[in-house]
């Protein structure tokens, strides 16, 4: 079941939006997601949390000047991710414009695992680098940096990862969520915590000098790296991280990006002039994460740091295949899925479900996860076989459970249970023994159990109400589209009554819908639906804009339908 609420928006404020100049629709939205001030909306760099405001940031920048002007050999270690590869290209492409030495390492994420192991130093080591620097992973890599030390290589993390009790011992470790840490943006991306601790790098070097007798580079040409890692990792768009993404787009839309970036939109079909923070999340996104899904993000960065338009391109094409590839492997796992929760008749009944099975592809779990989770509405852990007789799970959970938080109390109360997890309140990653399955199933329902209200596993849609008829247009598509909206600071979902005047079923799994509001008729579409409507209905909605043959006209993107 399906509980529609509408956002709060105090009139007051939206009065107070409107005298100031904003739209009366604008107004009302950001007055509902908290906005009071239009200042707010003011996403200039200038607005930007200063670097030195990151704790540790300062101390990162000393090393890494210290290891420049020593002309010592630094590795970036980064995430399969695409967050971890565009922190790898922010760092890659910063280092080497200071002329740094650099050059950087992914982990193979299924021989290697994630973060800085013991065995990623190790294949490291051979290169004989003087600093690690990880991007993206190291807060939780205590026996990786032990490794590090014992080969005599200094190590700097950055990282925005959720710390356990005992931190590394490494020589900085800069991450807006450890202890004693007040940066106020304690959800910044790992793209973000790198560009940040590059601005610092940047402005240690200006006090010593070292642009005497060189050009400084303008490090706010990597925000289109910065603003794509911080969409795909769907962290929180807080002020900090809306201003990052937003004077990213602002540059791919005036075409200034890294030729990467720019075939991706080519190989995506998509116009980077038109760039959207839907764009990034759900089309170029996903094409990068498919290297570390499905083979190697090596490939992903490659793309990200050449400044070749052709080779750029001809990645951006294999990445696009790979991405193809993994749908079709997501595909025929999810109906696997399917069929196993229906053999197990979990879906009304356990609060928490985890679902394994040795066939399934240990680089597409984490997508799997994530859509049992909404179709159940349920905390989700899927497994595949990995190497050494253990499995992987990758967990998506809903609001109400902070994943994280429901593993430590597994691995509390089963000490024996978990090899490894670790991540955040939404996404987890968890290993454990073949043979450990059931166990952990039945621990994680039962402790799902316990942290979830039953009001928590009614699925409840947020909406901004109704949209008025005049509305339905468009301009009022543009208008919203050239916003910025995202995890934590949702895009705009409106709710209406309306009359079916037309319905078919497009390819056995769409349905298009023409649709009455009073005067208006507007044309509606709802992928992957599962129930067909009357004569009438009540919609939930997003306002987009659909393209066919260089036309443009507005379109509803139907969420759901009763």
């Amino acid at each position: 079941m399906t509980r529609i609420v509408t956002r709060s928006a105090p009139q007051r404020t939206v009065w107070q939006l409107e005298q100031q100049g904003m739209h009366p629709l604008l107004a009302r939205l950001y007055a509902a997601r908290g906005v009071t001030d239009k200042a707010e909306l003011d996403y200039e760099l200038k607005s930007l949390l200063p670097p030195a405001a990151l704790t540790h940031a300062s101390d990162a920048a000393s090393l890494l000047a210290d290891a420049i002007e020593a002309e010592a050999k630094l590795l970036i270690i980064g995430d399969y991710d695409c967050d971890g590869a565009t922190a790898t290209a922010v760092g890659m492409r910063a280092l080497k414009a200071l002329g740094a030495d650099v050059d950087f390492l992914l982990p193979d994420r299924f021989k290697l695992g994630y973060g800085l192991s013991p065995e990623i130093v190790d294949v490291a080591a051979q290169q004989s680098p003087d600093l690690i620097i990880t991007v993206d992973n190291g807060i939780a890599s205590l026996e990786g940096v032990a490794r590090a030390q014992q080969h005599g290589i200094a190590t700097l993390i950055t990282d925005h990862h959720l710390p356990a009790a005992t931190l590394p011992d490494a020589d900085c470790i800069v991450n807006p969520n450890q202890p004693g840490c007040d940066f106020p943006s304690k959800c910044i991306a790992g793209v973000g915590v790198m560009f940040y601790v590059m601005l610092a790098l940047r402005a240690e070097l200006r006090e010593r000098s070292f642009f005497a007798d060189r050009p400084e580079p303008n490090f706010a040409d990597l925000l289109d790296l910065v603003a794509l890692g911080t969409v795909a990792d769907v962290v929180k768009l807080d002020r900090n991280n809306r201003i990052l993404v937003s004077q990213g787009l602002k540059r791919m839309r005036a075409g200034r990006l890294q030729p990467g970036i720019a075939a991706l939109f080519k190989a995506a079909g998509r116009e980077a002039s038109k760039a959207t923070a839907f764009d990034l999340g759900f089309l170029i996104g996903p094409r990068l994460n498919a290297a570390g899904r499905l083979a190697d993000m090596r490939l992903g960065v490659e793309c990200l740091i050449t400044d070749d338009p052709a080779r750029a391109l001809n990645i951006a094409q294999e990445l696009d295949a790979l991405n193809r590839e993994r749908r079709e492997i997501e595909s025929g796992m999810q109906e696997q899925a399917l069929l196993l929760l229906e053999s197990m008749h979990v879906e009304a009944a356990a609060p928490g479900v985890a679902l394994f099975d040795a066939s399934w592809h240990e680089g597409v779990v984490g997508i799997l996860a994530s859509r049992i989770k909404d179709k159940l509405h349920r905390p989700v852990f899927a497994f595949a076989q990995s190497e050494g007789g253990i499995i992987k799970g990758s967990g998506r959970s809903i609001p109400g459970l902070h994943l994280r938080d429901a593993l430590d109390l597994v691995a509390k109360r089963a000490p024996d249970l978990l090899v490894r997890f670790g991540g955040h309140a939404m996404a987890a990653g968890v290993t454990i023994k073949d043979g450990d399955f059931e166990r952990f199933q039945a621990l994680f329902a039962e402790i799902a159990g316990e942290l979830l209200a039953p009001s928590d596993l009614t699925r409840t849609l947020e909406t901004d109400g109704p949209l008025e008829g005049g509305y339905i247009s468009l301009a009022t598509a543009k208008l919203l589209e050239n916003e910025i909206w995202g995890q934590g600071f949702p895009a705009p979902l409106f709710v209406d009554e309306f009359d079916v005047e037309q319905q078919r079923v497009l390819k056995e799994k769409h349905l298009k819908l023409k649709l009455r509001k009073g005067n208006t008729l507007i044309e509606a579409i709802q992928f992957n639906f599962s129930t067909q409507p009357g004569h009438s209905t009540r919609a939930a909605y997003r306002l987009s804009i659909n393209e066919y043959k260089g036309v443009e006209s507005p379109q509803l993107m139907i969420e759901h339908l009763e």
